[in-house]
């Protein structure tokens, strides 16, 4: 009796455990078959753009500005990706200021790979003490961005392994922009690359302010030609050329210190957004379709012309 009962169990359970096996299997070919520019969503940018600005304002130093590590940190092990805190502390306007850089490399198998492609964004928002600012584009859209893509790239572990993401503190300035103030963190993590010696990357690109409802991505300047042209032949690709143009000057920025060091590296920015630096800068300036715009076209580059071989 006891016989026919775990035959009669064996063959209950046989055909279930073929139909889940199939079930994950044509999960991963749907996965293969979708190309990974398709994989991203604005939408879940949009969320986590909207955690952001809940904090409220967030500059380098501050108890909000933890809270924003805490929610980074959070999203990006989800995805399967380890993250270092880099922590510096350095002379600003306003005295000594702690900062802390995220870095994070995919670890699916446990162990961090080593990376040669660069993504990036501050997350940081600029302090003021007469208006309350959140930084929804300046700041939030850019972080946000990052992370569905890393949510995205970690779902393809032989192009996350080739990658590193990189959120900076400490980009604004407390007075105005120069060698001693602004982009303390992206300085503090060039310095520290060309130290070590031990790792160089490619190339690599920096996201910031790239949510406004009205899209112009406006690329500096001193961009690196050739990432420039095939971010322009990207977004041609996907019939979103309209979107990104040159700006007609330079831009300090993030970008700036790894360029410096030998990392070509280009800003996708829209920098014509008329509530730069104010308290107007808020969730209702960005939308998920223009972060659906940034984030399709940064991941075609990446598949198609910048990872291809």
């Amino acid at each position: 009796m006891v016989n026919s009962r775990q035959t009669l169990l064996h063959y209950s359970i046989t055909p279930l455990l073929l139909a889940l096996a199939w079930i994950v299997f044509a999960q991963q070919l749907c996965a293969a078959e979708t190309k990974i520019w398709e994989q991203f969503s604005g939408e879940k940018a949009f969320v986590h753009v909207q955690r952001l600005v809940d904090l409220g304002p967030h500059p380098a130093g501050s108890d909000a500005i933890e809270k924003a590590r805490d929610y980074i940190e959070e999203q990006l092990r989800h995805s399967g990706w380890q993250v270092t805190r880099q922590a510096f502390t350095d002379d600003t306007p306003r005295g000594k200021v702690h900062f802390v850089n995220l870095i994070a490399r995919f670890s699916a198998d446990g162990n961090a790979a080593s990376s040669s492609f660069l993504l990036s964004s501050h997350y940081d928002t600029k302090f003021f003490e007469a208006i309350r600012f959140v930084g929804a584009n300046d700041g939030g859209s850019s972080t946000g961005l990052l992370l569905e893509l890393a949510r995205v790239i970690g779902q393809r572990p032989n192009v996350a392994r080739k990658i590193e993401l990189v959120f900076f503190d400490g980009e604004e300035a407390y007075e105005n922009f120069s060698e001693t103030d602004g982009l303390y963190g992206s300085r503090y993590f060039a310095k520290q690359l060309q130290a070590d010696g031990a790792k160089q990357f490619r190339a690599g690109i920096l996201f910031d302010m790239i949510g406004d409802r009205s899209l112009g991505i406006t690329l500096p300047a001193d961009s690196p030609a050739a990432i420039a042209r095939d971010i322009f032949a990207a977004a041609e690709a996907l019939k979103l050329r309209n979107y990104f143009s040159y700006l007609d000057r330079d831009l300090i920025d993030d970008h700036m210190p790894l360029n410096a060091i030998g990392i070509p590296t280009i800003d996708i920015i829209d920098f014509d957004y008329p509530w730069w630096h104010t308290a107007s800068d808020t969730i209702d300036k960005i939308s998920a379709q223009s972060l659906q715009i940034t984030g399709s076209v940064a991941l075609y580059y990446l598949s198609e012309l910048a990872l291809k071989h």
